[in-house]
């Protein structure tokens, strides 16, 4: 079907019956968001975290404007990768920290709160993280620094 309409012309009163669909769709759309408060807000809301999407791609490649200083494909993938690794592992992070932040709160509403305020924020942040030091991550070096437990190992034989 879009390969018959691609090949009308602009002329043609098909061509020009769906231009005027568009158009009265897109108005429509214009009219709800003018007049609806909330619905402007959701769609502010999912811009905003749109940005601060770009933000936080933005802060784990700080170097160098962002810009990929390798010519070769292969490499560019593997610093791409590398990026994306860093941000899911802070998203990762984050969500550990706020189940357990969820699990350990006794009172019912202050978790209920906890809970409404992590649904209409984000959990790519990254202030909290030093993004321009150097990480020993060894055993011996690794230290909990915010009281995280240690996840129970899983014995793999009974899985």
């Amino acid at each position: 079907m879009f390969r018959r309409l691609n090949s009308y012309s602009k002329h043609h009163p098909l061509w020009k019956a769906i231009k005027e669909f568009g158009k009265v769709i897109k108005t429509i759309f214009i009219l709800r968001y003018i007049d609806d408060v909330e619905f402007r807000q959701a769609i502010e809301k999912q811009l905003n975290k749109g940005e601060n999407s770009n933000k936080f791609s933005k802060a784990v490649s700080f170097g160098h404007n962002q810009e990929f200083l390798h010519g070769e494909k292969v490499e560019q993938e593997i610093a791409e990768g590398c990026r994306r690794l860093i941000k899911n592992a802070i998203i990762c992070w984050n969500y550990v920290y706020l189940s357990q932040k969820i699990a350990d709160e006794p009172n019912e509403e202050k978790r209920q709160a906890l809970i409404e305020s992590i649904r209409s924020g984000s959990v790519a942040a990254w202030a909290h993280f030093n993004l321009h030091g150097e990480f020993d991550l060894s055993d011996e070096k690794l230290e909990d620094s915010v009281g995280l437990r240690v996840p129970k190992k899983l014995d793999l034989t009974t899985v």
